[in-house]
């Protein structure tokens, strides 16, 4: 065999060889998924979250469940008022708890992201706001008109007018009846809740509680704030210093230490339960008039968007999202068939409970400050 012949020989080879690497590697990025920005096969997302979403995210079925999808999500807490106070740079999604806060974040978003229908919002779940209490403290409640209970005593309504009215007066647990004998019971009674200038269950208390007590109308000037500021002021300095989130209150609250009474979402009872863990002697209050917290992710980056729409319609987050206690969106049969054997805690269909409108974020963050400015004593 001559050189030339030879020579081209072995070109055919490497040629060939050649041609199943290059197949191979073809292959490997079909097989992965590829991902053109960090040329590895998941999307790398980082987004900051309200506390209450931590255990969902942290979930290793969630990480197994998105890794499958292509995404590696990490994600930091912080009160939803507060997040508007966080440079978004770097952030490919914001997760606040209710949409006041989510207008005012895609308002600041719009700023830096040049296409405007990536940042708008999506609501994959929701969760009413209610009150925890303790067995003895519920049922004291119960016994005075503030709050009704089902057969089993561990869940029931809370009387709102009964409820704001007691605060106004600045009702004791020791006027009560029934709670001679609890020593626990002692001092201004009141519902402990987070900060509304920083956090989004708090601020939403208040605009339930302004609801009830402005005659069933919902805010929408200052002069309606001004009308009851001096209640909701109550409502928020008897309390003295307040979480930022509503995981921390929950959790004093399930290990035996802090007020008898706790606003949380309902979602943190449900997870509580799915999950096994002891339910001690608490108690669910559905307020007769509350408030549901939509969360509400706000995309700043089109990867950001794209785990919104997976969180909103992929059929194994969703179940994930209802293990962890959230009411998907347009699907409240998926909720009742997850907590069906925990009736005697949660009211599925929420029954007997109105919800409150919310004001916008503006006036809801006027409602807030308001509260806790110790100056006005209007």
């Amino acid at each position: 065999m001559g050189f030339r012949e030879h020579a081209s020989r072995v070109r055919r080879i490497l040629g060939i060889v050649l041609a199943v690497l290059l197949l191979g590697g073809v292959a490997a990025v079909l097989v992965t998924g590829g991902d053109k920005d960090t040329g590895t096969a998941t999307k790398t997302v980082r987004g900051v979250i309200g506390s209450e979403k931590a255990e969902f995210f942290a979930d290793p079925r969630v990480v197994e469940a998105l890794a499958d999808r292509g995404f590696a999500v990490g994600t930091q807490t912080s009160g939803s008022w507060d997040m508007e106070e966080l440079p978004l740079d770097g952030y490919d999604f914001a997760f606040p708890s209710s949409k006041a806060p989510a207008d005012g974040l895609r308002a600041k978003a719009a700023v830096q992201v040049k296409d405007k229908a990536v940042t708008t919002p999506l609501r994959p779940f929701y969760s009413p706001l209610v009150v925890v209490a303790h067995s003895a403290a519920a049922r004291v409640l119960a016994g005075n008109g503030l709050a009704t209970l089902g057969p089993r005593g561990t869940s029931g309504t809370l009387n709102m007018e009964a409820y704001l009215a007691a605060a106004r007066a600045d009702r004791t647990w020791q006027q009560l009846k029934g709670a001679e004998g609890h020593a626990e019971l002692r001092g201004t009674l009141f519902v402990t809740s987070t900060d509304p200038v920083a956090s989004s269950s708090g601020a939403l208390y208040l605009a339930a509680a302004s609801y009830v007590a402005d005659g069933g109308r919902v805010a929408g000037d200052e002069a309606a704030v001004g009308r009851t500021a001096p209640l909701l002021r109550k409502l928020i300095q008897v309390q003295g210093a307040q979480q930022s989130g509503s995981d921390a209150p929950f959790r004093d609250f399930i290990s035996g230490v802090g007020n008898p009474l706790v606003l949380v979402y309902e979602s943190q009872v449900a997870a509580q339960l799915l999950a096994g863990r002891p339910m001690g002697d608490l108690v669910v209050l559905y307020p007769d008039t509350t408030v549901s917290s939509d969360h509400t992710l706000v995309p700043l980056t089109e990867n950001g968007r794209a785990l919104g729409e997976l969180l909103s319609t992929d059929p194994e987050l969703r179940r994930l999202a209802v293990r962890h206690g959230f009411r998907p969106q347009g699907a409240a049969s998926e909720f009742t068939a997850a907590t069906a054997g925990h009736t005697a805690y949660l009211n599925q269909t929420l029954s007997g409970v109105r919800q409150a409108p919310v004001p916008t974020g503006k006036v809801l963050h006027e409602m807030a400050l308001r509260a806790r400015d110790q100056g006005d004593t209007a």
